[in-house]
């Protein structure tokens, strides 16, 4: 604990001008003494603490002095603390700030950020994120309901044992109670989200990047499906089916080709053409376009009366 106090001093030190020892022992919960003890340890490690009296005084770096730079370039320095100032605002963590700030003391020149990763939570309550890391890392069972593709809603108990965040959307890796087996849940279906006292013994392993996304290396045979964009759909058409064959038309059309595993099973293929409306029209398979004429009688049903 001690030796963690240190560095997270040094790392301050670095990155502000001067610090109080009543600042440093309310941060880390010690009194002032054990601060200046630890001051003595720092200058005996070698670095150039100095001490600044006055009112304002305190403890800082000597000016121009700075940590090894060799080990990360700037560009290097500068995409991490991005990443890791997108994470601090999804899991409100201040360890992640404190090595945001550890970082920034290497970073060569404080330059705008040329890039910026925002990891959506809209779909999922930060609570829900916050309790699942906890359980993961404190080896918590955690309980809910889920509602699976089939729309069949469960109670699940499952040993948590990893976080990812892929396709837009966060899911969470772990042994589920029920099934006797490891599961991925996608946290936007998962309900009534309860981190329990129980504790699990089980070391599992952290899956791979092979086994997360082992459904995108099975091998399946692909069918082509042939849309036609109009004109006012061509932004959505563009941001739902990315890196698609796409030919443009005089009159402003587009006609997509894509490739679906099963496309007449494929439920999310239906719920996105159909959010087009009359912006999209099937052209292949006629199996396809029998079913979503299906699903628009069905839904025109609903509202016979209006």
């Amino acid at each position: 604990m001690k030796l963690e106090r240190l560095i997270s001093i040094i790392y301050k030190l670095l990155n502000h001008e001067i610090l109080s020892a009543a600042t440093l022992a309310e941060e880390f919960q010690v009194s002032q003494r054990t601060i200046y003890r630890d001051i003595d340890v720092i200058c005996a490690a070698g670095f150039p603490v100095i001490s600044h009296q006055g009112t304002h005084g305190g403890y800082g770096m000597m000016q121009g002095y700075k940590m090894d730079k060799s080990l990360l370039g700037s560009y290097d320095v500068a995409s991490l603390i991005t990443v890791l100032r997108s994470l601090s605002s999804v899991f409100q963590d201040e360890r992640v700030q404190s090595t945001i700030e550890r970082l920034q003391t290497i970073e060569a020149e404080h330059h705008p950020p040329s890039l910026s990763v925002d990891l959506e939570t809209r779909r999922t309550a930060p609570h829900v994120l916050a309790h699942l890391r906890t359980a993961i890392t404190q080896r918590q069972v955690v309980k809910f309901d889920y509602i699976n593709a089939d729309n069949v809603r469960t109670s699940r108990d499952i040993e948590p044992v990893h976080l990812y965040f892929k396709y837009g959307n966060w899911y969470v890796y772990g042994y589920c109670r029920n099934r006797q087996e490891y599961r991925e849940f996608r946290l936007s279906r998962m309900m009534d989200v309860e981190l329990t006292t129980e504790p699990f013994q089980a070391h599992h392993e952290v899956p791979g990047e092979s086994q997360v996304d082992w459904w995108s290396s099975v091998p399946r045979e692909l069918e082509e499906v042939v849309i036609r964009v109009q004109p006012e759909a061509l932004a959505e058409a563009l941001d739902q089916f990315q890196q698609m064959d796409r030919e443009f038309h005089e009159d402003g059309s587009m006609t997509m080709r894509i490739s679906v595993y099963k496309p007449l099973e494929a439920r999310w293929l239906c719920s996105i053409l159909l959010s087009f409306g009359s912006g999209v029209e099937v052209m292949q398979p006629t199996g396809l376009r029998s079913i979503l004429k299906e699903q628009l009688q069905k839904t025109l049903r609903l509202y016979e009366e209006v």
